[in-house]
């Protein structure tokens, strides 16, 4: 049975193939050869490399080349082509079809001749050149006549003069286009991501020569200085240079002095393995306002003259124009930011200020953080017998301290690049002979470290200048007076603001308060349950619970001194500790009940959200202020059973009752 199917199917692949040879096939080639013969260019049209189009008026010639792999228009002016036209005009002679044709030499049995389809004075000419120049080109000639009686089609001649075809008019509108039509009247073609370099020259005497580079995503000064650019500021000033466009070509009236032989800028653009450059001459209407963004220019290495137009700035404005930004572009295009670096990078942070210890904030590396969630601890340098000693630090004030850094920038563009070149006097008057913060950053990845010096002069303006002491020849920068509030040498500046917080397994089991100034009196002594809370009837309790809530993680709202002190300030007088709070708390674990006791010395409250609290040396050895929760339920414990509150209330007494009002006197008469 399988044999059967097997010898069915293979006969009828069999017959399909012979069908196809045998009938479609010539279908096929009959098709093909149809097509063919409707065609009016052959093989020629496929590599065309010029045309010269000739008519449309008297004296009216365009030519187009191609040169390498761009089309350029070499008459009546030569400029880059239009390659949207160009491509247009390509593919209507490559696929320019008949939809009839007869002999030339049949004109003449009907009485007919080439005037009849206007081809004795042809509208239009086109030479065509295909091959390659350098070899062995062929020449075709195209001539283009009369509509024909519907107005739909065209006579056209043969390139041999043959016969005569009719085809449709949509080749006379591509070749009816005008040179302005055909032109590109971009004028540079180099996009941002393929720019390699922008340079500027100003015209003599000054000639200032500016050049900047790209390296990867970064963009620099060259010259005149050696400084970092504005990546986003250097690009869209590019992107305008690529939005430039031709105003108009002048043929007639040029100016006195040529673009090419006075510039007053010269604007270069570099990308891979070719350049382009603008010259700029003279403005259009230098006696009108509002002509002062027209500009006469030329292309470098082309003798076209046209106008463009490039916008200035208003007086007033806020932003720049493109002019304002080409002339100013050793300032308009510098990076305002101070510091380049990542935020993640940094795994060490240096502060040091005059007649201070220095202090260092250190990233701890657990392998399980990420860079922006990793722990920081403060490195104190203590005695040479004790070494550096470490304490938490606060993440969330380190990240602010990296951001505002990051983001450090001059106050003002056009003001904030106060100096390039400082000399020893600059460098004194502007506070560097001993600078207010020196910022030291380690880099992770063995980047080199970044060095930030602030100085400060006369009247409290603040300056950034980058690099170490010896190297004065760094530029100096006007920055936010506001960044030396964001760094603090003082180690509580920068001090973990969590103290303390009990594991799970933890059980508060007493607190007790203590009055120091009025005799060691106890103002509470109370002990807890299993569930380390007050038992209900204890007076206060929901005062008691919030203490205990607080004391289980402990926080300080802010730290006042870095070590215990016995006395501290209070409302500008130094006093003693007016209370002492301790806190038991036992511990289960593997081994066995461990009970420790906590303690917190505290002063009076300090107005209304403040009240000092302080822990000795063996324990977390400062002094700081409480969070508001633990400051009120402080308060409910200490000030609240002393209040005596309004009198008790009493009988009323009863008002006295009024006497009696005599009854007046009868009244009298008169004796008659």
């Amino acid at each position: 049975m399988r044999t059967k199917v097997t010898l069915v199917l293979v006969f009828l692949n069999v017959a399909l193939f012979f069908f196809i040879f045998q009938f479609e096939r010539p279908w096929l080639i009959k098709a093909r050869y149809i097509e063919e013969r409707s065609l009016v260019l052959g093989p020629e049209a496929a590599d065309i490399r010029a045309l010269e189009i000739t008519g449309g008026g008297p004296g009216h010639t365009l030519a187009l080349a191609k040169r390498a792999d761009t089309w350029f228009v070499t008459a009546p002016i030569e400029w880059p082509a239009n390659p949207a036209a160009v491509s247009r005009i390509l593919t209507e002679l490559q696929f320019l079809k008949h939809e009839a044709s007869f002999s030339v030499g049949d004109l003449a049995k009907n009485g007919q001749s080439l005037a009849d389809y206007g081809l004795d004075q042809p509208r239009l000419t086109i030479a065509i050149t295909s091959g390659d120049p350098a070899g062995h080109p062929q020449q075709t000639r195209l001539q283009i006549g009369d509509l024909t009686k519907d107005g739909l089609r065209l006579y056209l001649l043969s390139p041999d003069g043959e016969r005569i075809h009719v085809v449709s008019q949509s080749l006379a509108r591509s070749l009816g286009l005008t040179a302005n039509d055909l032109r590109a009247d971009a004028l540079f073609t180099i996009p941002v991501f393929e720019a390699r370099s922008l340079n500027l020259q100003t015209a003599a005497p000054a000639s200032l020569r500016i050049r900047l580079r790209r390296d990867g995503s970064r963009w620099s000064f060259e010259t005149p200085i050696i400084a970092r650019a504005s990546k986003t500021a250097t690009e869209l000033a590019i992107n305008a240079l690529n939005n430039l466009r031709v105003t108009a070509f002048i043929t007639a009236n040029p100016p006195a002095l040529l673009p090419s032989a006075s510039p007053s800028l010269r604007i270069t653009l570099e990308g891979n393995n070719r350049r382009e450059t603008l010259i700029l001459g003279s403005p259009v209407h230098p006696e009108s306002p509002n002509g002062q963004d027209e500009y006469y220019a030329q292309l470098e290495g082309r003798s076209a003259l046209f106008t463009v137009r490039i916008p200035t700035a208003q007086p007033g404005a806020a932003q720049p124009e493109l002019m304002d930004t080409l002339r100013t572009a050793q300032v308009s295009l510098r990076e305002t930011r101070i510091l380049d670096f990542d935020v993640p990078a940094v795994t060490a942070v240096t502060l040091t200020a005059p007649n201070s210890p220095e202090l260092i904030l250190q990233r701890l590396e657990t392998g399980t953080q990420s860079a922006d969630n990793s722990s920081w601890q403060i490195v104190r340098r203590g005695e040479s017998t004790v070494g550096p000693q470490t304490l938490p630090a606060d993440r969330a004030t380190v990240q602010r301290l990296l951001d505002q850094l990051s983001r450090l920038a001059v106050t003002d563009f056009k003001t904030g690049f106060k100096s390039d070149a400082p000399t020893a006097a600059d460098l004194e008057s502007w506070g560097f002979n001993r600078p207010e913060r020196e910022v030291f950053l380690t880099l992770g990845g063995g980047a080199a470290p970044l060095s930030l010096q602030l100085g400060t002069d006369a009247k409290h303006n603040v300056y950034a200048r980058l690099g170490p002491a010896a190297n004065p020849g760094s530029s100096i920068y006007a920055v936010d007076a506001g960044i030396l509030q964001e760094l603090p040498v003082a180690p509580r500046a920068w001090r973990d603001r969590l103290l303390r917080e009990l594991p799970a397994g933890a059980r508060l089991t007493a607190l007790k308060l203590t009055d120091l100034i009025n005799g060691n009196q106890v103002v509470l002594d109370v002990a807890l349950d299993e569930t380390g809370h007050p038992s209900t009837d204890t007076r206060n309790a929901a005062a008691i619970s919030a203490v205990l809530t607080s004391l289980r993680t402990l926080r300080a709202k802010e730290f006042i001194l870095d070590q215990f002190a016995d006395k501290v300030t209070v409302a500008g007088e130094e006093r003693p500790w007016r209370y002492r709070l301790e806190a038991t708390a036992t511990l289960v674990g593997g081994a066995g009940e461990q009970t420790s006791v906590t303690k917190l010395f505290l002063t009076g409250r300090v107005g209304g959200d403040q009240q000092l609290a302080g822990s000795p040396a063996n324990e977390y050895n400062a002094v700081f202020s409480i969070e508001q929760p633990l400051l009120d339920a402080l308060w409910a414990l200490t000030e609240a059973p002393r209040d005596p509150g309004p009198p008790p209330a009493t009988d009323p007494v009863p008002a006295p009752v009024p006497a009696k009002a005599p009854a007046p006197a009868p009244a009298v008469e008169p004796r008659k």
